[in-house]
């Protein structure tokens, strides 16, 4: 077997060069070796060097020579160490700590680094990787990951998601082309947006076969979502010693980001004509949805840190907006549906005959799914309409689709249940199936369609050349020109909302799921009520006001605000805004805002408050995202403590200027990104703090910044000595367009100074 390219003799990876006889097999989470970019160290729990990248003295000098045995304070230095130490002892290794190495000998010497520091079984893992200076593009800021988040939000669709993450992220990166690769139900993937330089061929629209990612790199992929290959080129730096002393294993480098990658992944590269590439991972309900791929055709392109950090907290964001997408993609005819089963169902209820005769003669009942035959079992008896396959079939199907609860189940390839399905595949080429019982089915059917797909190069030449001779070795695929394939055997695919309609009827609950809407909305209203407070509670030398206003046509949002004293006499101020709309909304709403008070009275920072939102709303409110500024004011001096989670930014209101309160930290609740900050400020007599959520400055269209400033610049001139009442009037029509979602204000305002309090009063 010839050697896989790029590697030297030097190099002893921890498993043997691999061939594509064995790919999905491959352990590229143990290489044994890193890329030679930064440098990696494997400590004990004392902080001991146990493993350490070959190329220590080189970046690192005399403290790199022989590394293995010795204390991390003397091979990176103190300054490093006792950062790492922090960060283990808090456990909180999920931000790259930011450092200057000491002076001296080394490629690192006296250089600004990242230390990205993760755990590996016993291990702690230390990666220094030297800060790149990035290009303008990679500047990443608080402002501008705000602003690419508003809008991946602001699009409408999945398609425009997509196109819109591909462009975020290539401006972000700087690579020659960018592409989100969505998977298939078999693995396969489709370039469903691209971003590129414009002399390059397009890749949009073309399939990839599944054999190019394998199952243990898509495992990969959903533990460690970003992955950068600086230079293809490179030559990978081994770890020594190769194994564990302490486990006699190689190190799992699963959460590495310096993990040299498979040299089977680095011919593939190479075949395409790329030289630098990156990755980040779009993960859906904890399953690989797709990809961004980033590549570079032009030289090595080494990403820095941040930028990388940014690109994939947009890969989440949109991994996250995903679901929501896709339903909206599919609403009209969804909408369509649900009427259709509302007549349906109400003329099951009216009609005299037993309900399974009267649904099977039903017309409707094939459009509902948009199916061309149905087939009804119950208790011995078969019903069918349009065409069916012959009835030894239909129970083929029932057993293989069927489940133990009876819950719809959905296939578009039946020959891939049971082969001998293949032959009846134009009438019966996919499923839909609901059962009720052991003895009672329906089954909804698709004939085949006869498709065609764009491969990017032939995806059966390396299972043609296995079965010639099972022993060749395949290299990675080396053609990747458009290949056309015409594909049979399979039906149209069943969607998700088709199978919800056909759940919804298999429960015969569509008038009840009508009543419970109706219920749901008196329920969400009831809970807002008794949450969230009619008026603001009277402060001594300040006047606070609030005001709600709920989205177009009533309908009830997730926004919500809060005041309340604390223990230490200060006011505490929280304003919030729940995705989404109805009943689920407001429970989420009414868990966030009770946690909050209590993390606020137990005598919590805004920011510690908000970071515990943030792990609660991960763990007791899993697919919920939200966003909150916490205030904490104490009325004797009007000192202000606050603290933001990917909320508008707070406006200030002072001596005639007005400024947006712009804060790092974390972003949306939900999300698991940065850490929240709190900052301080000082209101004087006749200031103003001006809270809000979205509704009163998104619009489509127009960036949320230029709303922003808008806003401001509408306080700055509104008359201050008119009540807040009056003020915030004017404010709601500040920025032009149409207000769709609800609104929250919170107005707070130093109506005078207030003496301190003599020693020893009450």
């Amino acid at each position: 077997m010839t050697p896989a390219p790029h590697t030297t003799a030097s190099h002893t990876p921890a498993y043997s060069s691999p061939d594509l006889t064995t790919c999905d097999r491959e352990p590229i989470h143990v290489p044994g070796a890193i890329q030679p970019h930064g440098l990696l160290l494997a400590l004990d729990a004392d902080h001991v060097v146990v493993m350490a990248s070959a190329n220590c003295a080189r970046l690192l000098g005399p403290a790199g020579q022989g590394p293995v045995d010795q204390h991390l304070r003397d091979v990176l230095g103190p300054g490093p160490d006792q950062l790492v130490a922090r960060a283990v002892e808090a456990d909180d290794m999920g931000t790259p700590l930011r450092t200057t190495m000491p002076p001296g000998a080394g490629g690192l010497a006296g250089s600004e680094v990242d230390l990205i520091v993760h755990r590996s079984g016993s291990r702690v893992v230390v990666e220094v990787e030297p800060v790149s200076v990035p290009v303008p593009t990679q500047t990443v800021s608080y402002r501008s990951a705000r602003a690419a988040v508003t809008r991946l939000t602001q699009t409408s669709t999945t398609a425009e998601l997509c196109q819109q993450l591909a462009s975020e992220i290539r401006l972000l990166t700087d690579f020659d082309r960018v592409m989100v690769y969505r998977f298939d139900e078999e693995w396969n993937g489709e370039v469903v947006a691209e971003d590129r330089r414009d002399d390059l061929n397009p890749f949009l629209g073309l399939h990839y076969p599944a054999t190019d990612i394998p199952a243990q790199a898509r495992r990969l992929y959903t533990v460690n979502w970003t992955r950068l290959i600086a230079d293809i080129h490179y030559v990978p730096v081994a770890l020594e010693p190769v194994v564990d002393p302490g486990t006699g294993a190689p190190l799992d480098l699963s959460h590495s980001v310096l993990r040299s990658v498979s040299p089977i992944h680095i011919e593939y590269l190479s075949n395409m004509g790329v030289d630098a590439s990156m990755s980040v991972s779009m993960v859906k309900d904890g399953l690989l949805w797709g990809l961004v791929a980033c590549h570079h055709y032009s030289g090595p392109l080494r990403v820095p840190y941040d930028a990388r950090s940014a690109a994939e907290f947009l890969g989440q964001t949109a991994s996250q907006l995903i679901d929501d997408r896709e339903k909206a993609d599919g609403h009209v005819d969804e909408l369509r549906a649900s009427v259709a089963l509302a007549r349906l169902t109400a003329a099951l209820a009216a009609d005299t005959r037993p309900v399974y005769d009267a649904l099977i003669d039903d017309p409707r009942l094939l459009s509902l799914v948009d199916a061309q035959g149905v087939a009804l079992h119950v208790d011995g008896r078969l019903l069918t309409r349009g065409e069916v396959p012959p009835e030894a079939d239909l129970h083929v199907i029932a057993r293989q689709l069927g489940g133990a609860s009876g819950r719809a189940t959905s296939t578009h390839r039946l020959s891939s249940l049971a082969p001998e399905l293949a032959r009846v595949a134009d009438v019966a080429a996919g499923a839909l199936h609901i059962g009720n019982g052991p003895d009672r089915w329906m089954l909804w059917l698709r004939p085949e369609i006869e498709r065609t797909v764009d491969w990017g190069g032939d995806p059966t030449n390396k299972a043609l050349a296995l079965a010639e001779d099972p022993n060749v070795r395949l290299s990675p695929r080396k053609s990747f020109a458009k290949w056309r394939q015409v594909v049979r055997g399979r039906s149209a695919p069943w969607t998700s909302w088709q199978v919800a309609v056909a759940e919804s009827l298999r429960e015969h609950l569509s008038s009840e799921l009508l009543r419970r809407t109706h219920e749901h909305t008196a329920i969400a209203e009831s809970l807002q009520r008794t949450v969230v407070l009619d008026e603001a509670p009277a402060v001594e030398g300040h006047d606070v006001l609030a005001r709600y206003r709920p989205a177009k046509g009533s309908q009830l949002g997730g926004d919500w605000w809060d005041a309340f004293s604390l223990p230490d006499g200060r006011l505490a101020i929280s304003v919030g805004d729940v995705a989404g709309h109805g009943v689920t909304a407001a429970t989420a709403m009414s868990q966030v805002r009770t946690a909050l008070r209590a993390y606020m009275i137990d005598g919590h920072s805004p920011a510690d408050c908000v970071d515990r939102l943030d792990v609660l709303v991960q763990s007791m409110l899993p697919g919920q995202t939200a966003t909150v500024v916490v205030i904490a004011l104490d009325p004797r001096t009007g000192e202000v403590e606050l603290a933001n989670a990917g909320h508008p930014p707070p406006l200030v209101l002072s001596d005639g200027v007005c400024r947006p309160l712009q804060q790092a930290g974390r972003p949306l609740l939900g999300v698991a990104h940065g850490a929240a900050r709190t900052d301080r400020l000082t209101l004087a007599a006749g200031d103003i703090l001006l809270a809000y959520t979205d509704g009163l400055v998104e619009r489509r269209g127009i960036e949320i910044d230029v709303s922003i400033d808008r806003l401001a610049a509408a306080a700055a001139g509104s008359d201050r000595s008119a009540t807040l009442d009056d003020w915030i009037d004017d404010l709601l029509t500040a920025v032009p367009g149409t207000l769709d979602d609800d609104l929250t204000i919170v107005a707070l305002r130093r109506s005078a100074a207030r003496p301190d309090h003599t020693e020893g009063s009450a």
